[in-house]
C-alpha cells in the first residue's frame, strides 16, 4: 500500500512482537494503523490465548521518529504507553502504513527533517522571548513589586549606603547651614507630591536627603527614599548662570520619581523574572541568563526610566510653582563637560553604580569616561557621571523639561 490510498482503502497489516508488560515473553501480534482525524489510530491483534485487541487512539501510542532512507533502523520500537511496546521487524512496511494512515509528523521531528520548519520555530521563539523581555517582563515585575516592603527596601539602601561609603565616597564638605537649606527645600517638595501621582497608591518611602563628596556632579535614589546628591552637582548648579536651588530641586524632582515609581525595586524584580523565565525556556543556562538579564534591565532602566522620571519631575516641579528650565540648564552644562573628556579613566575610581550593582540598588545615573573637565577641583577627582545621561537626545530631552512638556 502507498502513500495514495484513501480512508476507504483497507489498513495494511504488519506482524509485529508485542511486550505487554505482564510477562516477559514477545507475544505474536497482527497490526494495522488506521487513518484518524487526529492522526493514526493503531490497531493490535494478538495471535496467541483469547486473541486480545487493541485500538490506540493516536495520543495514546509514542510513535517513533522517522528517519532517512539510508539510514533505516533494524527494527522499530514503538512505545504503548500502559499496554508495554511493539517490536516491528518490518521497517519498510511501518513506514508505508504510516504514510498510508496519513500519520501527522510531531513538531520536533519536521524539526528535524525540514529546515524552514526549523526557522519557522526559532523565529517565533525568539519573537516570544522579546515580547516575554518588551512587555511581560515589565507587567510582571510592576505587579510583584506591589507586594515588596518597604522594611526590605531600606535594608537593601543601607548595606548599599555602607558600600558607597566605603569604597566611592567620602563625608561632604557643604556647611551644616547649606545643608539645612537645602533638606529644607527638599522637604517641602516631598510635602508637595500629589497622591494621584503615586503608581502604588499604598506605597509609603521614608526620604531623607544626603550629600557625600568625592564624586564629580551626580544625585542618585536608592529604595525606600534615600537621595544622594554629590558636593560637585551643589557647587556646579551655584557657579552655572541660570541654575541654582531650581536646577537642584529639578534634580531632586527627577530622583522623587525614581522612588516614587520604585524603578530600583522594579529592576531588581525584572531581572528575577527574566532569570526563571529565560531559564525555563532556554533550559540550564544560568550564567547567560543572568548576563543576559543583567544587561536587559539595565537598558530598561535608562530608555524607560529615565523619561518617565523626568515625567513625574515635570509634574511635582509645577505643582511647587518652579520652572524646569534650570533644570535643563544644568544637564546640558554637564553634557557638554562630560563630552570634553579626554582624560584616561584607568586611575579613576568607578561611580556608585556599580556599588549598586553589587548591593542589588541601581543608582539612577550610568558610568562615563574618567575625569571630567569641570570648572570644580571635586569634579577632577573622578569619573564624569551625569545623572542624566542615559538619554541619548540630550538637546531634546533639555529642550522638554526646559518648556515643562512631552509626557
Amino acid at each position: 500500500m502507498n502513500a495514495s490510498a484513501t480512508p476507504a482503502d483497507p489498513p495494511r497489516v504488519l506482524s509485529a512482537q508485542w511486550f505487554d508488560g505482564r510477562s516477559s515473553r514477545a507475544r505474536p501480534v497482527q497490526i494495522a494503523l488506521r487513518p484518524d482525524p487526529a492522526g493514526a489510530r493503531l490497531l493490535l491483534k494478538a495471535l496467541d490465548g483469547d486473541r486480545e485487541r487493541l485500538e490506540l487512539a493516536p495520543g495514546e501510542v509514542g510513535w517513533p521518529e522517522r528517519w532517512s532512507a539510508g539510514h533505516a533502523p533494524p527494527r522499530v520500537a514503538v512505545d504503548l504507553g500502559p499496554h508495554g511496546s511493539l517490536q516491528v521487524d518490518d521497517v519498510a512496511g511501518w513506514q508505508a502504513a504510516l504514510a498510508a494512515a496519513r500519520h501527522r509528523r510531531s513538531l520536533a521531528e519536521r524539526m528535524q527533517t525540514q529546515w524552514p520548519v526549523l526557522l519557522g520555530v526559532l523565529v517565533v521563539a525568539v519573537v516570544g522571548v522579546w515580547a516575554f523581555y518588551r512587555w511581560g517582563t515589565p507587567w510582571a515585575a510592576a505587579q510583584i513589586t506591589r507586594h515588596v516592603p518597604v522594611s526590605w527596601e531600606l535594608a537593601l539602601t543601607d548595606r548599599a549606603m555602607k558600600e558607597i561609603d566605603e569604597q566611592y565616597v567620602k563625608p561632604t564638605q557643604l556647611p551644616k547651614a547649606r545643608q539645612d537649606a537645602l533638606r529644607a527645600e527638599f522637604d517641602q517638595l516631598v510635602s508637595a507630591i500629589d497622591p494621584v501621582q503615586r503608581r502604588y497608591s499604598d506605597y509609603r518611602p521614608r526620604y531623607t536627603l544626603e550629600f557625600r563628596s568625592g564624586m564629580p556632579p551626580n544625585a542618585f535614589a536608592l529604595p525606600g527614599g534615600t537621595i544622594v546628591m554629590t558636593d560637585a552637582m551643589v557647587k556646579d548648579a551655584a557657579r552655572i548662570p541660570g541654575t541654582g536651588d531650581a536646577a537642584l530641586l529639578g534634580v531632586l524632582a527627577h530622583e522623587i520619581g525614581h522612588v516614587e515609581h520604585r524603578h530600583t525595586t522594579r529592576m531588581v524584580v525584572e531581572q528575577g523574572v527574566l532569570n526563571a523565565g529565560l531559564g525555563l525556556a532556554l533550559g540550564d543556562v544560568s550564567t547567560l541568563v543572568q548576563m543576559g538579564a543583567t544587561a536587559l534591565t539595565g537598558l530598561a532602566y535608562q530608555r524607560g526610566h529615565e523619561a518617565e522620571s523626568d515625567c513625574y519631575a515635570i509634574a511635582l516641579m509645577a505643582r511647587r510653582g518652579l520652572p524646569t528650565a534650570p533644570m535643563a540648564d544644568l544637564l546640558q552644562s554637564l553634557d557638554q563637560f562630560s563630552r570634553g573628556s579626554d582624560e584616561d579613566e584607568s586611575d579613576a575610581p568607578e561611580s556608585a553604580a556599580p556599588v549598586a550593582s553589587a548591593a542589588q540598588a541601581k543608582a539612577s545615573a550610568p558610568r562615563r569616561r574618567a575625569s571630567q573637565v569641570a570648572p570644580t577641583s571635586e569634579a577632577r577627582k573622578g569619573p564624569s557621571f551625569d545623572w542624566l545621561s542615559t538619554h541619548p537626545d540630550t538637546d531634546g530631552r533639555a529642550a522638554r523639561l526646559r518648556a515643562g512638556t512631552g509626557c
